[in-house]
């Protein structure tokens, strides 16, 4: 009886070691634990303060109130949003050093601005065509801290400039369509962007290489000579449309003379077609913006159109756009939707945008400053402000990558 009473006690001891290593075990998991902040998460229907724990690069749990035992660094993200990485996707990425866009000066460096602006993901619109990814993929996509997709361009050589970006000879829907399906995790879509001649033939074969990759078509429309109509009308649900609120020389308004929406832009909008803003450093105007969105042309996505020439004049940077927006009168659960979950379907990568329980831990933390602004459009037009959004923090596969007020650092104490 006596040895059995000893085995007993070995055996409950046992037990209870084991269950306080489980319980410890899931403790010591938290690498980051973002304590406080109000999450907002359209995918999960999230839009309250929560705590957000991180473990090995990934969400781990999203929670009210989580212990921040074990926790290897908490944040206090106290009356701050946290929010998944923003996506922006329309950029130029593609930097190296010829004179132009592709593997060119004109093009930036992503983790330059992207990640400073609570940005995690980019997609290059059209920067590379089928000849030349391979280049783009090892000089830029596989080095880059941010994550960086494609949209490949019609244009075997990408944008190249006049007149090879126009060579309907080297616009090949089946090599295009071949190469993104030699890569699906990075290029997302086909891009048609640059043609002055009047055939439908680009268009119609960037059209074939996204019907033959299933992938969406980014139209940016510098195509002068093609009737937006038709353009609209040939455009599949789910194909992108970019430059959305400006006016320019060398294609139509959305809106007619009276600012009021076209109706075949209400029938492309109704069959799926999706808006981008595609800022720029010319194709944002707030004549046009203000009153496409009172009449509920509201962007699915606001693509920044970044280079090197909008990042130094009324652009600047997404975050920007969507500070432009908020002073215009979105709410701030709605413009983070567009620049997250929203984006992410656009581009059918629906891994991203989101704070789901494994997920990868692709986070900003963002501020909204109170004060007295001045917002720039591609005109040369100020719009005064009261609201500006700041990333505090951006977290990148579980990494903290940009600290403006040093949230995660250690305290120094003068000795």
């Amino acid at each position: 009886m006596y040895h059995l009473m000893i085995s007993r006690s070995v055996i409950v001891l046992h037990v209870f070691t084991l269950f306080a290593s489980v319980l410890t075990g899931q403790a010591q998991k938290t690498d980051i634990l973002l304590k406080g902040g109000h999450v907002i998460d359209a995918k999960n229907k999230i839009d309250a303060e929560m705590d957000v724990a991180i473990s090995d690069g990934k969400i781990y749990e999203v929670a009210p109130d989580i212990s921040a035992e074990g926790a290897k660094k908490v944040i206090d993200a106290t009356g701050l949003y946290v929010v998944p990485g923003l996506i922006d996707p329309h950029t130029h990425v593609f930097v190296g050093s010829k004179s132009g866009f592709a593997d060119g000066f004109n093009s930036v460096s992503p983790d330059d601005i992207t990640l400073k602006a609570g940005i995690t993901t980019v997609v290059d619109a059209g920067t590379s065509g089928w000849r030349n990814f391979p280049v783009f993929k090892k000089q830029v996509i596989d080095r880059s801290k941010t994550r960086v997709l494609a949209f490949l361009n019609i244009a075997g050589s990408g944008m190249t400039g006049f007149p090879s970006e126009e060579d309907i000879n080297d616009m090949d829907a089946r090599m295009t369509a071949l190469v993104i399906k030699q890569f699906p995790d990075v290029i997302v879509g086909v891009k048609i962007g640059h043609y002055r001649g009047s055939e439908w033939a680009p268009f119609d074969r960037a059209l074939e290489a996204g019907r033959i990759a299933d992938v969406p078509l980014l139209v940016e429309c510098h195509l002068p000579l093609l009737p937006l109509e038709g353009i609209l009308d040939r455009m599949r649900p789910g194909d992108i449309y970019t430059h959305s609120f400006c006016t320019a020389s060398d294609r139509m308004c959305l809106l007619d003379e009276q600012l009021k929406i076209r109706s075949f832009v209400l029938e492309a909008h109704k069959k799926g077609v999706r808006f981008d803003v595609g800022h720029g450093g010319g194709m944002f105007h707030f004549a046009i913006a203000v009153p496409a969105m009172e009449q509920g042309l509201l962007p699915d996505s606001f693509g920044s159109d970044l280079h090197r020439f909008s990042m130094n004049s009324g652009m600047k940077n997404m975050l920007d756009i969507m500070s432009k927006f908020l002073n215009m009168g979105m709410a701030i659960e709605d413009i983070v939707f567009r620049a997250t979950w929203n984006t992410a379907i656009s581009i059918k990568r629906e891994d991203l945008g989101h704070l789901s329980e494994g997920a990868v831990a692709d986070i900003a933390v963002l501020s909204v400053r109170r004060g007295s602004f001045g917002f720039i459009d591609t005109k040369g037009y100020k719009m005064a402000g009261d609201r500006r959004l700041e990333a505090e923090l951006t977290i990148r596969e579980g990494k903290v990558v940009w600290d403006q007020n040093g949230m995660a650092a250690k305290e120094w104490v003068k000795k």
